[in-house]
């Protein structure tokens, strides 16, 4: 069975002498609960897996019954033996994270060698858990979409079918069947996430809007788009601080991102209009009446297609690093991506074949910033196939 290149990274980790919670956070479907699986077929101990994504109402008391059973797997310490114990969707759990720090402390008094794996479908969610309690006391490994090599090692995926069909393993064996695989990604995708990883874990006023914000950003994905015009599109009468809010859940649930422009200061970053990106390419394709080949034909879709899934791959190649992704616009002209860590900036150009309204703005940008390195996409650039083959790092 195929693994994640995460695996060996997260077995290290929980094999080693130094304990420290480990945390998987990511998208559903992205094959969170396998790896860890995976994991436990090759740990060398007791192993326990449990899940809070059930019907039944779970509480604090479930968490402590979980691990007070993988403690008397192992014997209580006294045996000398190693455990791990998985709690799966934990973030669906009211104050997980005391009752995780209470029990994690405990075992840090008592030197038991208890392994404590975390996965949960919203990152936004976890997070929070884990920046309010347990600070100092866990590392984090992101899930995210699937990337190309990841799709082609696994399935023989080539460049076409992974922009059209995006990264969903689960849903490699729909894809014969176009309506097929359009249901699945709605019904078991798109909407058991805003429902269950949005909707029922945070306040939302106005679960409407937050889905047709969504509808929205697979519309417009790879377009620049105000608070303003948005409102307009989704004929609401609510604030711009509300639509950014529901981007940030969008993004936290692994869905879409409102791309920042950069700006070199935080406070005008965060007062810009989003370039809206969504996450896996599956969004856009399923929610458009184009199939595969009549998509490829487009050539004005395809290249919506084509940018999408380049700033997909710059978002889900880079999460949980220190590199950010913008977008940078100005004088009518735009430079599609701009990669950041410190003082470097990457700044990136896709020729897509997309019809655009503004010109390419790289001089423009290299004018106003220090730019460490600048690269063409496509055309007379770096191949498409190359640069999907990268890792999204090598680019700074």
């Amino acid at each position: 069975m195929y693994k994640r290149p995460c695996f060996n990274i997260l077995l290290a980790r929980l094999t080693e002498q130094r304990r420290f919670l480990q945390v998987l956070a990511g998208p559903r479907q992205c094959g969170k609960t396998t790896l860890a699986r995976q994991i436990m077929e090759e740990y060398p101990g007791e192993t326990h897996y449990a899940s809070a994504d059930e019907p039944a109402l779970k509480s604090r008391t479930w968490i402590e019954q979980q691990w007070d059973n993988t403690r008397l797997m192992i014997g209580g310490g006294k045996k000398n033996r190693r455990g791990l114990l998985i709690l799966d969707e934990i973030q669906k759990i009211p104050g997980w994270s005391e009752a995780v720090k209470y029990l994690w402390d405990q075992d840090t008094a008592k030197k038991l060698e208890l392994h404590v794996l975390i996965l949960g479908s919203s990152s936004l969610l976890v997070q929070q858990g884990l920046t309010e309690s347990l600070a100092g006391r866990f590392e984090t490994t992101p899930a995210t979409h699937w990337l190309l090599p990841e799709m082609r090692d696994a399935f023989g995926w080539d460049l076409e079918k992974f922009l059209y069909y995006g990264g969903y393993p689960g849903a490699v064996t729909l894809t014969e069947d176009r309506k097929r695989w359009a249901r699945y990604i709605h019904d078991s995708l798109i909407e058991t996430t805003v429902s269950r990883d949005v909707l029922l874990m945070t306040r939302v006023d106005k679960p409407a809007l937050l889905r047709r914000l969504f509808d929205l950003g697979c519309h417009y994905s790879g377009q620049i788009l105000s608070y303003q015009k948005m409102l307009g599109q989704l004929q609401d009468a609510g604030n711009t601080v509300t639509l950014a809010h529901y981007l940030q859940l969008l993004h936290g649930a692994g869905l879409i991102v409102g791309l920042p422009k950069y700006a070199g200061g935080a406070a005008r970053q965060r007062g810009s209009s989003p370039k809206l990106i969504v996450l896996n390419n599956a969004f856009l394709t399923a929610s458009s009446p184009l199939n595969f080949h009549e998509a490829r034909r487009n050539p004005e879709f395809w290249g919506r297609i084509v940018e999408s899934a380049v700033g997909s791959a710059l978002v889900n190649g880079t999460e949980g690093t220190d590199i950010k992704v913008y977008y940078w616009a100005g004088r009518n002209r735009e430079v599609d991506f701009v990669l950041s860590r410190g003082k470097q900036l990457t700044a990136i150009e896709v020729k897509s074949g997309a019809q655009k309204t503004t010109l390419p703005g790289m001089d423009y940008f290299s004018k106003e910033f220090t730019v460490s390195r600048k690269l063409l996409i496509g055309a007379q650039g770096m191949p498409l196939a190359d640069f999907f083959n990268l890792n999204p790092q090598a680019l700074m």
